[in-house]
Formats: C-alpha cells, structure tokens, sequence
C-alpha cells in the first residue's frame, strides 16, 4: 500500500510564533537570579558560562554561595576549597569556607578558616557559635563583647542562650526583634514550632511573642 502526504511530516519552517518568542527570550544576568534567590538558576548560569569559557569574576565564589544556600554543603566545600588554591585569592572566601565547614560539623577546620578570614560581623558570629561548641567560655565573651545591636548579631545571641537553656533571655530578645521588624517573614520565623517550644516550656505558649 502506497503512502502519501500532503505536508511532510517531519522538518519545514517552525511557526512564526516560535520564532517571536524565541526572539523574546532573554538570558538572565546573576544579579538578577541571585536577587530572586534563585540560587539553582544562578549555578545553572555560572556553571554554563565556565564551560563556554565566559566565567563571571569569583566564579568559584557564587557557585559556592549557591550550593550553600541550597543546602549542597559538600558542593560548596569543593568550590571554596578550590578557591583558596587561586593566585590572589578573594580573601572573602574564608569565612564561606568556615561556615561551609560548620555545618558540615567540621569545627576545627571551621576556626582555622574563620581566623583566616578578615574581619566582619559574620567572622565574629561564626567564631562566637565556635565557642560555644568548644565550650570555651574565654572565648565566648570575647565574641558576645564584639556583637552588635542589629538583627543578624541578636538573633545569634538568641541561639546561643536557647542552647543554653536561657530560654528567657532567648524571648526578650527575639520579642524585641518584632517589635522593629513587622514583616510576614520574620513574623513566620518567629512563630514557627521551634520558637513556640521554648515558649510552651514555661507554659505561656506562643501567646507570649503576641506584642
């Protein structure tokens, strides 16, 4: 039996509409990605330019922080690791390798690198949690003296007396912190089940962060 088509029935020309749209499409910068916390979009970005030879500055870097902050610790490990084999290495990428290494529960590795780095707000949290681990009190009001009064600083001061069993020092704190951040987010954080526990600890439930 002899088969015929009118039309073939692969190949020809795409529809113009396909062509509209293909023009319409635009490759997304990093900033933009990152800003949108697409951190999967951003890899996918930077990993595609490495292998086209159009590596972004500190590419080792952002493929790092997007790894982290997806959760992809050993990823991130890899990429900072090789980041401080570089010639002028961004003296940055310390303090991502310590904080890679923390919740990796390498915390040894994690001081050793968290020195290394320069000094910031984020160096001395880090060093301060360090502290905490290593039960090193010296070294702990060392770093509580260097915490500031802002948000990041508080709510690390937070953690660590919920860690201590200072349940209530850990309230005030994170009661004050809403009363100068009334966004849905910091709302949500405040009231998730790990906060509404240390509160059902003395009995007041999560009425107590009603402000």
């Amino acid at each position: 039996m002899m088969l015929s088509r009118a039309k073939p029935a692969v190949g020809g020309d795409p529809p113009h509409t396909d062509k509209r749209k293909k023009k319409g499409r635009k490759i997304p910068k990093l900033e933009e990605l990152l800003s949108q916390r697409d951190f999967t979009g951003a890899i996918t970005l930077l990993e595609f330019k490495r292998h086209v030879g159009e590596q972004e500055e500190d590419t080792n870097l952002w493929i790092g922080y997007c790894a982290f902050h997806l959760g992809d610790y050993k990823r991130a490990l890899e990429e900072y690791e090789n980041a401080t084999k570089e010639e002028n290495c961004n003296p940055e990428v310390w303090v991502n390798l310590a904080c890679t290494y923390f919740f990796l529960g390498m915390y040894k590795q994690a001081e050793a690198a968290g020195f290394k780095a320069p000094k910031s707000r984020l160096q001395n949290r880090l060093l301060f949690h360090l502290a905490h681990k290593f039960n090193d009190e010296k070294k702990l009001m060392n770093f509580h003296q260097n915490l500031q009064d802002i948000t990041e600083d508080q709510l690390s001061l937070a953690s660590i007396h919920y860690m201590r069993s200072h349940y209530q020092e850990a309230i005030d704190i994170y009661k004050r912190i809403l009363l100068d951040n009334r966004s849905v987010s910091f709302n949500a954080y405040l009231k998730s089940p790990f906060v509404s526990f240390f509160c059902n600890w003395f009995g007041q439930g999560p009425s107590v962060l009603q402000i």
